[in-house]
This record gives structure tokens, C-alpha cells and sequence, in this order.
């Protein structure tokens, strides 16, 4: 157990008026107790209270073992695991995640009609949007591979290449450096990179196509997140004035991080140029995202969000514009808040690439 991220989330909880509450999630539940499972349909979940009590609830099948500090209950699959939940809760409010399947909460409010569950997911979030340095050299080092594999993904554009070719060569390289999954690729060719969530299809790569490249991965369980857009043999005027449009707009954004600014104004910044060069209406997205063990967190660097950066925390900058049925550009970065300023955790350049 990390007993100083238990401690953290226990003052937490006090703050919020909150005595017990229920972790569930694998990402939140790795984070307090080191403990990595992916429970599929089963349940899992550790029991915090203002006593000092931490339980972890799970199935004989995750082979969890006991840790200092930390009861464990396990049940089996014939077993009723909600039952045995219902036992240790005090009556009450209880804290739950957000995304806690509801055949677990029914029958919890069945069993415990005593007890009111209440969304319990903001005193993890508030432990867990500031990285600590373990935290953050994790996600230097994750970085430092997406840095590599899209040197090695814009090596691989050639003629007669497709999207879902160029998609698999990028999930090929994470499996090979060590990643805890095969990531994500969005691997977007022409009229298809105005498309900012597109799936790779069988589209060929020809000449005169921007290609929007949003590539990451989990390494150690922290994620990496980062897009380029690169052009293949030739680039029209209209699309390097979107990129250098979209490319000023980041670096506006990035120039404003630093401790005590909201990350509102983050996204008002880059949307700012963009809007100034004409194409506020093709900037269909917020700036950015936080992100951890969970590839989005909150907050969002978008022109609501008040939250006040602080440092160590980690999140995206990344506008685009999006010209439907022509192109798209995406530039993205990560980005870390310092004691002064920021620490933008990519390396690969940003200058306008003709790939020949």
C-alpha cells in the first residue's frame, strides 16, 4: 500500500464531508494500493473509512495478497461479494465511483437501506491530478517512447501505405517497447484528418494528404498522449497556413502554464489564434485533457474549467482545426506544471514536415 496516498485521500474525504467511501476502478485502486486487477464482470473494491480501516474486497481469482495495514476479504464466484461489502459499511453516506456497475449498487441498497450512496469519485481525482515524482518520471519515460514511435510512424509514410497499415505499425512498436497495452492510433489521411476521433480504414496515403497522427500508450500503467500532422510530397498554402495557424496556437497555450493561472485560460489562448485567423468554427474541441494511469482525467483544459494548475499536474494541448471533406491538423503536446513554468514532456518537433 502507498500509505501516503491513503493518508491523502482520507484528508481528502474529510473535506468533502465524506467518513467512508469505496474505491473500484483498477486505475484508482493501483494507485492506493499497488494492487493492478482488471475485474471484468466480477467485483472489486476497497473500503476506506475515517477509522482507518482499508479492506479490499475481491475474488479468490485475483490472487491479491495481504499487505501491512490492509484486511482482505475475498469471496468466489458462488459467492454474493455485495453481501460481504454490506457487512463493513457504517450506515450512512457512503462514497462510490462514479462508474460503479449498477448490479452492485442495487443490491447494496437493498441489503443496506441505511446507508446513501453519493458520488465518492473527487477525493481520489483530487489525489491523483498531482503526479508525484515516481509519477512523473514514469511519464517522462512514456513520453520518451512516443516520441520514438512517431519517428519511427513518420519514417514509415510511403506511397501506397493505409491508414490501418500505418495504425498497426504504431501498436507494433508499443508491444515492443514494453507497453502495457497496444495503446491507441489515430491515423487520419486527408479529408479523413478532419475527422478529430477518426478509425483507420483502408484509405491510401496520396499525394498532396495531410495525415493527422494521435498516437499513446500505457507504460508502467502511466499514459503517453501526443499528435503530429505531417504532409505527404507536396503541401498547398492553404494547409501550411492551417498548420502555422494550429502550431501557434499550442505554443500560446503552453507559453501561459504556469502555477495559479485556470486552465481556462489554457484554452482560450490557443482558441484565441485560431479565431483570429478565421477558423474559430473549425476548432470543434477543448484544448486538452489531464491525464495519468487513465488516458483522460479530469479537469479539461477547456474555457469552463476554473481549476487552478498546480504543479505536478499533467495534461494535453492539443487545438486543431478540421476543414470537413478537405484535412485536418492536430498538434499535441503534454505537458507538465513546474514550481516555475512547465515541463512539456515531448520532444519531437513541431516544424511543418513534407514527408518525400
Amino acid at each position: 500500500m502507498n500509505q501516503k496516498r491513503l493518508d491523502q485521500v482520507r484528508e481528502n474525504m474529510k473535506q468533502a464531508g465524506l467518513r467512508q467511501m469505496i474505491v473500484t476502478e483498477t486505475e484508482p485502486v493501483y494507485y492506493l494500493t499497488g494492487i493492478w486487477v482488471v475485474p471484468m464482470e466480477r467485483m472489486m473494491a476497497v473500503y476506506l473509512d475515517d477509522t482507518g480501516r482499508t479492506i479490499f474486497f475481491g475474488n479468490k481469482l485475483f490472487g491479491v495478497q495481504p499487505q501491512e495495514g490492509m484486511c482482505l476479504e475475498e469471496h468466489t464466484d458462488t459467492d454474493n461479494p455485495v453481501e460481504q461489502l454490506a457487512k463493513a459499511i457504517l450506515p450512512g453516506e457512503l462514497g462510490i465511483d462514479e462508474t460503479w456497475p449498477s448490479r452492485f449498487l442495487i443490491g447494496l441498497m437493498q441489503l443496506r437501506p441505511d446507508v446513501k450512496p453519493v458520488v465518492g469519485s473527487l477525493p481520489v481525482e483530487q489525489a491523483t491530478m498531482y503526479k508525484d515524482e515516481e509519477e512523473r518520471e514514469l511519464m517522462r519515460k512514456a513520453s520518451k517512447i512516443n516520441d520514438a514511435c512517431m519517428e519511427m510512424a513518420v519514417h514509415s509514410v510511403r506511397e501506397g501505405i493505409t491508414e490501418k497499415e500505418l495504425s498497426a505499425k504504431v501498436e507494433n512498436f508499443f508491444k515492443e517497447n514494453n507497453c502495457n497495452s497496444l495503446g491507441f492510433s489515430i491515423v487520419g489521411m486527408g479529408a479523413n484528418g478532419a475527422d478529430p476521433h477518426h478509425d483507420a480504414d483502408s484509405t491510401v496515403l496520396k499525394e498532396g494528404d495531410s495525415i493527422v497522427l494521435d498516437i499513446g500508450a500505457p507504460f508502467e500503467h502511466y499514459w503517453c498522449d501526443m499528435t503530429r500532422t505531417v504532409f505527404y510530397k507536396t503541401v498547398s498554402e492553404q494547409q501550411r497556413e492551417v498548420y502555422e495557424t494550429v502550431r501557434r496556437a499550442n505554443e500560446a497555450a503552453i507559453a501561459l502554464i504556469k502555477p495559479g493561472v485556470a486552465f481556462k485560460e489554457f484554452d482560450l489562448a490557443a482558441r484565441k489564434v485560431i479565431e483570429e485567423a478565421g477558423y474559430g468554427e473549425y476548432f470543434t474541441h477543448r484544448t486538452g485533457h489531464s491525464i495519468g494511469m487513465k488516458e483522460h482525467e479530469r479537469p479539461p483544459v477547456a474555457s469552463d474549467c476554473e481549476v487552478i494548475a498546480r504543479p505536478g499536474m499533467v495534461f494535453s494541448i492539443e487545438p486543431g482545426i478540421y476543414l470537413p471533406g478537405q484535412f485536418g491538423v492536430r498538434i499535441e503536446d503534454l505537458v507538465l506544471v513546474t514550481e516555475d513554468g512547465c515541463e512539456v514532456l515531448n520532444s519531437y518537433p513541431k516544424d511543418l514536415i513534407v514527408v518525400e
